[in-house]
Formats: structure tokens, sequence, C-alpha cells
């Protein structure tokens, strides 16, 4: 059986399950230990910088998000279209894919580290005063990506859900919108964002994080 290591308030996390829930992929979700270091949790298979997810598929052991829903696309594929069929179309997949990692998920994430005393080692606490130049520049850098990608679904369509769109953009546009907020200005965007919370597979995700949404450095919002 599929092994995932990860956990439910992580939003990379969820890009994993995203794919293995729509699916129905039969797997086993191991929540991991924030009070432990990943080498001791996943002795010899843990990721190169420490993170999760990690997925462990028989002798296979495949690390990041984006890897992960490539490699269940081509070993345990199901309803789900997580990789268009064409080419070319997989080509904007991919792209979009690396836009919604690169551009919405990091700096929200950048927001997030910039209240943290170390970034690198984040359970060493919040500071006390955040770094406000660094969120300045990290809400500024997510209203640029907010803009490019309502620009691009004016002219452009999506894939089908579920695919490996649907797995960058759900958590990134969750989260990020807590973050800075997804303005009226950006109606395609919101509407995106909208559409795939309403997903199964995204409720399931969400709710599953419901518990932990205290730990959010900056208060969780009441809302979604």
């Amino acid at each position: 059986m599929l092994r995932l290591h990860g956990h439910p308030f992580s939003s990379y996390t969820w890009k994993a399950l995203i794919p293995l829930y729509a699916n129905g992929t039969a797997f086993e979700f191991m929540v991991t230990d924030g009070g432990k270091p990943m080498s001791e949790q996943l002795p010899g298979k843990v990721h190169p910088g420490g993170h999760i997810p990690v997925l462990e598929d028989g002798d296979a052991v495949v690390i990041e998000a984006t890897s992960i829903v490539e490699h269940l696309a081509v070993h345990h594929p199901g309803s789900a279209p997580l990789i268009p069929a064409d080419p070319a179309e997989a080509v904007v997949a991919r792209m979009l894919d690396r836009v919604f990692d690169n551009y919405v998920m990091a700096n929200m994430q950048r927001v997030v580290s910039a209240h943290f005393i170390s970034r690198d080692k984040p359970e060493l606490g919040l500071r006390d005063t955040p770094d406000a130049n660094e969120i300045a520049a990290g809400k500024a850098r997510l209203r640029q990506a907010y803009a490019w990608l309502e620009r691009w679904l004016v002219d452009n369509r999506l894939p089908p859900h579920v695919s490996i769109v649907t797995c960058a953009a759900a958590p990134s546009l969750f989260y990020a919108d807590w973050i800075e907020p997804i303005g009226l200005e950006y109606e395609r965007l919101r509407a995106l964002r909208a559409e795939l919370l309403a997903l199964p597979a995204v409720v399931r995700c969400v709710d599953d994080a419901r518990p932990f949404r205290a730990y959010f450095p900056l208060g969780a919002p009441d809302r979604d």
C-alpha cells in the first residue's frame, strides 16, 4: 500500500492528498510529528531538505509534491485526469503548476515565515515583531501573481478537475487568500478559488485541517 508522510495543515501535503482522494487511491496517511526531525521518522528515506510530503510506493520513495502527483498519474491512474493526455496541454498544465507553487504558494509561505524567529527552525517560536519589510514584499508579490493569473484566465481555460493544476491551485489559493485577500478586481481568480473549495477532495483537506488552525501565526480568519 502507498504511504504518504505529511501533515493535514501543510499546503504541500494537500497537493499530494488531493489526487489520492480524487481517484479513491488506497493509501496510509502517516502524520508527521513536529517534535521529531524527518530523519528520525523516515530513516534513510527523508527528503534532502527534511520537508514533507514524502510518498512511499513499495521500494520507490518520491519527494516533492509535484513529483508525487506525476508519479500517481503514471503508476496509480484513476478517473481524475491528473496530467492532460495531449502533450501541448500537458505543458501548459505543468507551467501553471509552477506558477501556483513558485509565485502563489511561495509568497504565501514568505509572509508566514516572516513571523518566525528562524525560517529554518520555526519550532523556535514567533517573533515579537514580525519582519514588516518581508511581509510587505511577499504580499506585493502575491498581488502580482493574482494579476497575472487573472489575465491568463481571461483568454485560457484550465484542464478539467482534478488535474495537476487543481492540486497546486487549491492549497495555494486557499492559504494565500488568508494572507492577502484576493480582491474584487480579480473576479475570475476569486471564482476559481470558490470552485476549487467545493471539490470533494479539497473539502476533505479543508475539514481535516480545521483542528490545526490555531497554529496559523497570523491568526486564521473566521471563514472557509
